[in-house]
């Protein structure tokens, strides 16, 4: 039995809903890396760990939809950011925590996924972000999902920054070092052909 196995269920959410204007426009969650899209990565590492995985995505549902329990989709056009996904993931998640991630961080491991579940089971009610170095994560946090109804009354109030309400909810580190390479952002032309072999 691993460590994984012995914590509580979590509901898992993959934001795939972006723009991609550094990649051109392009939808980030399906650019082939590896020899497969990048969501497809994070798929497969998250599949086993959680029976609610949710995905959201603006676009080519029908590409996305076999890969997910669920799929989530802004409420506003534009493309209004990550906090619109999380607020649209925290809303529909089945279970007590919801663990959320950027597709475009396909070097992420469980080894990872579970110190922030771990975090997370230490410090019932209160949210989880990975910090590297001195700078913080927010795409990377597991949150309480009774914290749905603040999600909901700052996206009300113009709030657009996960780390702001994350913050005030009193969000708690999992420390990495600065440069640890399961934390890179492959989210330019550049730094996925980088990363490439």
């Amino acid at each position: 039995m691993t460590a994984s196995d012995t914590l509580p269920p979590c509901s898992i959410l993959l934001l795939a809903g972006g723009q991609g204007q550094r990649m051109g426009g392009r939808d980030k969650g399906l650019i082939d890396w590896r020899g497969e899209p990048l969501i497809q990565h994070l798929h497969r590492l998250t599949r086993p760990l959680t029976d609610d995985l949710i995905i959201s995505c603006n676009r080519n549902q029908e590409r996305y939809a076999p890969l997910a329990d669920r799929l989530v989709e802004d409420d506003e056009s534009g493309f209004p950011g990550p906090y619109a996904g999380i607020r649209a993931g925290i809303a529909v998640a089945r279970h007590d925590v919801l663990l959320v991630m950027p597709c475009d961080q396909p070097l992420l491991d469980l080894a990872l996924l579970t110190a922030l579940r771990q975090k997370a089971f230490e410090h019932p009610g209160r949210p989880v972000m990975v910090r590297e170095g001195e700078q913080w994560q927010p795409l990377l946090c597991c949150i309480p999902t009774v914290h749905a109804a603040v999600f909901e009354q700052h996206w009300q109030q113009g709030q657009r920054s996960p780390r702001r309400t994350l913050a005030e909810l009193g969000a708690v580190a999992l420390q990495c070092d600065e440069g640890d390479t399961r934390l890179a952002n492959l989210n330019t032309p550049d730094v996925l052909a980088s990363f490439a072999r």
